[in-house]
């Protein structure tokens, strides 16, 4: 994350996408991303994995990632090339695993209301900026405190840590 802005076009869902048409059970047999990648939102946007662009950005609106408990399925995005997920609210689960493998998520209703499928958004996750570069429009989603950036901005849990138990403090 650090200073890096996010952007890219953005691929727009409803409310209450939940992991199992994130990625559906049946590709849950890996945690590879480039595994994961190619079933991304298979079952809600056939089409999603061979239009997504390294840098897209996911926005969707209320409960985005409820269901099962699956670190699988913010792989699966982040493998598929977006960049981060813009929603009104997550589920916790869903949250949380983001972070453990650094896909930004942000909260934001606002964004969500001015922002359609196929603009082209730019985000700022360390202030939590956002803005609509085809129709106009900026929001500010609550920022990451420094130590939830500090594990997002080392690819997540297990770079935080590698790099923590290597003596680094970055």
């Amino acid at each position: 994350m650090g200073n890096k802005l996010l952007f890219g076009r953005v691929f727009k869902y409803g409310d209450s996408i939940d992991t199992d048409v994130i990625i559906p059970a049946r590709y849950c047999t890996s945690f590879h991303a480039e595994e994961l990648a190619p079933h991304a939102l298979e079952d809600l946007d056939a089409t999603f994995a061979s239009r997504v662009q390294q840098g897209d950005i996911v926005v969707a609106g209320h409960n985005f990632g409820c269901g099962s408990s699956r670190e699988n399925a913010p792989i699966a995005i982040k493998g598929a090339g977006a960049s981060c997920v813009i929603a009104r609210s997550f589920a916790r689960i869903f949250y949380r695993n983001s972070i453990n493998i650094g896909l930004p998520i942000l909260i934001a209703p606002e964004a969500v209301d001015g922002i359609e499928d196929g603009d082209e958004v730019e985000v700022d996750p360390a202030t939590g900026v956002i803005e609509n570069k085809t129709r106009g429009g900026k929001w500010t989603a609550d920022a990451f405190p420094p130590e939830i950036r500090n594990i997002m901005d080392n690819g997540g849990l297990v770079g935080y840590v590698k790099r923590r138990l290597a003596g680094m403090n970055t």
